[in-house]
């Protein structure tokens, strides 16, 4: 767990999620798939002017309803009372009833439902309505799609399931001109063109949600894929800086992590651009400046970490390629009080920049630490470390003197971790007091690192992936920090998807190795690597080759 005295920015409480239901009533076409979108009023307190999905505030008389809705054997009371609210709502913002007869289950008509009352506030609740007139809420037939958790830096949040139903036949959809307007049918990839030429604003959860719902061909599909009584999804995005403008991301995508360490609480205040001119600080303790080496093999560039602070001096971890303005940089930022220079492994774009910045440093000579490479590395990855560092060896980082205040300045201390399988003589560093993993190149964020013989070994490779896993278990670490790209959160799931995808890899590179029993890696390449763009598949063969002696290994044991 990350210490709180390290957070850059105050704690503060999100704003309390009130319970909501909202569906996406739709149908088919010969055009495809619709979906029913209305928009809310300009003056709403929540999305105003946005193209939405009719639903809103679950009540006490949604739960009251209970009793003459008809349910699933597998749907869940919470689900039954969701789809009671999300009827509802329907009724009330656009004239749409999803409710039976209790005599022959005849849908109710248009006609019937024009005549009830949709009053804001109603005479009588819609559910006494329905038991006066002989109806049943068709709540079997509303299944959960998506589950959204409104951001947590917005100042009115919703825990809200996204269901889906079919629009009854025998209906029209009449705004009731105060919460809503403009109820308009439309295929979910003309609304995200429309959005996209911002002709048709909606807010990121609709955006995401009809970025899945154009998927599907049928309402009979899409039902279907909800089943499970499981939503497809559950997020609470989170939202950063790009470009000077918000942005929000969901959980899979490459800068969730980064926001969830450096603004916990949805502070809409963390940069994302790439830039190597000035440091990104993640942490009190924690700086990343990023080396302008920008390629298809580094993506934005080395990831240069410098742990520590004034009162303890710093660590340098991989200080990447001998770039002079890079390493400038990295003696400015920590005004030279570097205690000591730790490279990774010792390829091109992580361990160069160790000497020259060695150098810089007049007052005290750092020391550069690592593990030499080994006589498998190439001739470009040649190291020598001062020290070779010990599996499991400790650095530890703490103040000489105490504070004027007399209140002693924090530790930082950084374990060694032997990880061997991207380079024979890689390491991974562990910030225990932050529960903060440094990877390397052994997990990236955004691609998969390459496993290149001799020096690389594809089962050293996953053996050390089940270490990091068990060093996250053992010190409750939540986030990697990778040499190349943002930080990664939910480390443990990192990790296992990340050998879910090299086993995966590796069971097409043996199908297509059975295919041609006398081809060559020439011949598997292209079979096993289909997804792959072509322009890639250089770098490819070379893990290709360490998943192929792998495969002969395990063959032969």
């Amino acid at each position: 767990m990350v210490r709180s005295s390290q957070q850059i920015h105050p704690s503060r409480t999100p704003a309390p999620l009130l319970p909501a239901a909202t569906v996406l009533l739709l149908r088919d076409t010969p055009a495809g798939l619709e979906v029913l979108m209305t928009r809310r009023s300009d003056t709403a307190s929540f999305a105003p002017g946005a193209y939405v999905f009719p639903g809103g505030r679950i009540d006490d008389n949604d739960v009251e309803a209970r009793p003459i809705a008809a349910r699933r054997r597998t749907q869940s009371r919470l689900q039954l009372t969701q789809s009671i609210a999300a009827i509802r709502e329907c009724f009330e913002e656009l004239g749409i009833l999803l409710a039976r007869h209790t005599d022959d289950g005849r849908m109710v008509s248009g006609a019937e439902v024009a005549a009830m009352d949709r009053g804001n506030p109603p005479a009588m609740p819609l559910a006494a309505q329905c038991a006066v007139k002989g109806l049943r809420l068709a709540a079997d037939e509303i299944y959960t799609f998506a589950h959204w958790i409104t951001d947590r830096d917005l100042p009115k949040r919703f825990d809200v399931p996204f269901l889906v139903a079919r629009m009854p036949d025998n209906q029209v959809a009449v705004a009731d001109e105060a919460e809503q307007f403009e109820p308009c049918w439309v295929r979910p990839t003309d609304a995200l063109e429309r959005h996209a030429k911002k002709r048709f604003f909606m807010i990121f959860p609709t955006v995401r949600t009809l970025e899945k719902l154009a998927a599907f061909d049928t309402v009979d599909a899409v039902i279907a894929a909800c089943g499970r009584e499981q939503p497809l999804w559950t997020s609470c995005p989170r939202g950063g800086l790009l470009g000077g403008k918000e942005m929000r991301y969901m959980e899979h995508e490459s800068p969730f992590g980064e926001l969830a360490l450096v603004c916990p609480d949805g502070q809409m205040l963390h940069a994302l651009d790439w830039q190597a001119e000035e440091p990104v600080r993640l942490l009190k303790n924690v700086m990343r400046l990023t080396a302008p080496n920008p390629s298809a093999m580094t993506g934005p560039g080395t990831n240069t970490y410098i742990v520590g602070d004034a009162a303890t001096g710093y660590l340098v971890i991989d200080p990447g390629p001998n770039h002079f303005d890079h390493i400038g940089r990295l003696w400015r930022i920590t005004q030279g009080d570097i205690r000591a220079i730790i490279c990774t492994h010792s390829h091109a774009d992580h361990s160069p920049g160790a000497l020259p910045l060695q150098a810089l440093c007049k007052k005290q000579r750092p020391p550069i630490l690592g593990l030499p490479s080994a006589s498998s590395a190439r001739a470009t990855a040649r190291f020598t470390p001062d020290r070779a560092l010990a599996n499991q060896e400790r650095i530890t980082l703490s103040a000489q003197e105490l504070p004027a205040d007399g209140v002693p300045a924090p530790t930082h201390t950084l374990r060694v971790i032997h990880t061997p399988g991207h380079a024979a003589n890689h390491l991974c560093l562990l910030l225990e007091e932050d529960g903060l993993l440094f990877s390397g190149d052994h997990i990236l964020n955004g691609s998969t690192t390459v496993i290149d013989p001799p020096d690389g070994n594809m089962t050293a490779y996953l053996q050390s992936l089940d270490l990091l896993d068990e060093t996250c278990v053992a010190h409750a670490v939540e986030f990697i920090l990778p040499a190349h790209g943002y930080v990664l959160g939910q480390a443990r799931g990192a990790i296992a998807r990340l050998k879910a995808h090299r086993l995966k890899r590796e069971a097409k590179i043996a199908a297509a190795m059975r295919q041609q029993p006398d081809g060559t890696s020439d011949d598997w390449l292209p079979i096993a690597y289909d997804d792959v763009p072509s322009r890639m598949w250089p770098v490819a063969a070379r893990s290709l080759q360490a998943h192929v002696e792998r495969i002969r290994s395990l063959a032969q044991t």
